[in-house]
């Protein structure tokens, strides 16, 4: 008996450390631009700029360059009842906000800022490559 409890514990521990601890759900997708010359995504041109895209993930994405030039991208629906898929905006350089719960979350890393949210932002898969970005799950 032990060795199946063993077994069925192993078992678990390799399921959960695949999920997302966001609870959004997945939606496949890729999403591809142009951004250097195209004015459409010039906020990714420096430090702490971003660009909200509509259509993408589940509410859209938010994609965002850290500092030291590096970008990341995010679901914007929010961990707080995602079923609502309410769609977080960003409201400062380093912060989004739902705006249904009132949830903040940290665009450097996507945590949760203030208690009413409990997850942090899903994230997605950046590629940059010669002034091409892709977005992935």
């Amino acid at each position: 008996m032990n060795r199946i409890t063993l077994l069925v514990g192993i078992c678990l521990i390799f399921v959960s450390c695949g999920k997302d601890p966001s609870g959004v759900p997945d939606v496949s997708f890729t999403f591809r631009a142009t951004i250097f010359g195209n004015p459409q995504y010039s906020g990714l041109s420096v430090d702490g700029g971003y660009v909200e895209v509509p259509g993408h993930g589940v509410a859209g994405l938010i994609i965002y360059r850290k500092p030291f030039d590096k970008l990341v991208a995010y679901d914007r629906c929010s961990t707080v009842n995602p079923e609502k898929e309410c769609a977080v905006h960003v409201t400062t350089r380093f912060t989004a906000t739902d705006p249904c719960s009132g949830a903040i979350f940290s665009l450097l890393d996507g945590s949760a800022q203030n208690n009413i949210a409990k997850k942090p932002l899903k994230t997605y898969i950046v590629t940059e490559s010669n002034g091409q970005i892709s977005v992935s799950n």
